[in-house]
């Protein structure tokens, strides 16, 4: 008993448990993406899967169009956003709270019902399925996503900040430009990241709002996947990391940029 007092009374040995699930159910997968992105069917070791996805022209435009997809809906969702999240953060908004749960509400229903919902509302409109419907509800399903950060990196914000740059003779636009702007760049690049990523990686959406007349990365993905070809399928699947983990590269030179501004 006192040897088991003893193991739980150190504070380190707390994370073990974490530490078992990330390796079984983070590092594993990780693992084994990139041993099948670099082997062959016989489990040999060769860069032919890379060189597929570069010589094949279908895979290489179907990636291109989706980053050209998640672009167009990156900058929908931070231009309706970024507007709604200044907003909801001023002081003087009395039912900002109550606002904030309305915006935050879809993300508790499940996407795919979400999608559902969407296409029964074009369906009603009478409108065509297709790109456009795609973009709308890429923006629906994940516009909450660039709203939260922002919001509550404004909600952080230093106000005494503020009231120096109104003090020193900044008007509006200045105040806005100069100070909440840069300082609300942390919130601004996370909620880019978040939405970025999912909108290139995603089928179910593109399958359900487009009838499968467009094709996303991931829908080629796991149809690789789907029919046994697990080396291509991983090959594709781990480009799709290092695009996430360059992306995350460019997180952490927007926090740093942020307040080296900040601090200026």
């Amino acid at each position: 008993m006192e040897k088991i007092t003893a193991f739980l009374s150190k504070r380190r040995n707390w994370t073990i448990p974490y530490a078992l699930f990330l390796s079984v159910f983070v590092v594993m997968p990780l693992v084994l993406i990139a041993w099948y992105a670099f082997t062959d069917v016989d489990g040999s070791v060769t860069g032919e899967n890379f060189r597929k996805f570069m010589q094949h022209p279908e895979a290489l435009n179907t990636f291109i169009y989706s980053v050209g997809i998640a672009i167009i809906t990156t900058l929908v969702c931070l231009l309706l956003g970024y507007p709604a999240a200044y907003i909801l953060s001023r002081a003087g908004f009395k039912s900002s709270n109550t606002m904030v749960v309305l915006f935050i509400l879809p993300m508790w229903i499940n996407i795919l019902i979400r999608t559902l919902a969407t296409v029964a509302l074009f369906d009603f409109l009478n409108l065509p399925l297709g790109e456009g419907a795609l973009v709308f509800g890429m923006v629906y399903n994940f516009l909450p996503f660039m709203i939260y950060p922002i919001y509550n990196t404004l909600q952080k914000m230093d106000q005494n900040l503020i009231e120096a740059a109104q003090d020193l003779g900044a008007n509006p636009v200045q105040v806005f430009t100069k100070t909440v702007f840069p300082l609300s760049m942390p919130g601004v690049v996370s909620g880019i990241m978040i939405v970025f990523m999912p909108t290139i990686s995603t089928f179910a959406i593109a399958e359900l709002l487009t009838m499968n007349n467009i094709k996303l990365f991931g829908t080629t993905i796991q149809e690789n996947i789907n029919n046994g070809m697990w080396n291509y399928g991983a090959a594709l699947s781990l480009i799709m990391l290092l695009l996430i983990g360059i992306t995350g590269l460019f997180n952490g030179d927007g926090d740093k940029a942020s307040n080296e501004g900040g601090l200026i």
